[in-house]
Order: structure tokens, then sequence, then C-alpha cells
């Protein structure tokens, strides 16, 4: 099992933190993911088969990049 901590830039509302948590928790291998739309940041917990940068992928599909 995985942690990440993500600083996602676009997150700044409820709708925004549900569409992000929505389009994960679809991703196979994903465990929870939790948006804040306070501090802009996504926790994610997951295990294989999902990876890091299918989770990075699919946030910049959806409009909601993670911040470099």
């Amino acid at each position: 099992m995985e942690n990440r901590t993500y600083t996602i830039p676009g997150i700044h509302c409820g709708h925004c933190v549900s569409t992000i948590e929505r389009e994960l928790s679809e991703l196979k291998g994903i465990r929870k993911a939790k948006a804040d739309q306070l501090t802009h940041r996504l926790e994610v917990e997951f295990e294989p088969p999902a990876t890091e940068a299918q989770i990075t992928t699919l946030l910049a599909e959806i409009n909601y990049p993670v911040a470099v």
C-alpha cells in the first residue's frame, strides 16, 4: 500500500472535490482519495494495479493537473 499527497491548484469548490474523488475511486487499486479545497491537496492511498503515473495522468485528463 502506498500513500501520496499531491498539490492540485485547481481545487476550488465542493464540486471539484467530488469530481476528483469520484474519478479516482473508479481506478482499480485506489483505496482512498481525499481532496481538500482549502489546502488544494489530495491524499491518495493505493495499491497495485494502480500506479502513481496512472493517478497523475487521470488527474490531468479531468483538468486537475498536479502542481510540479
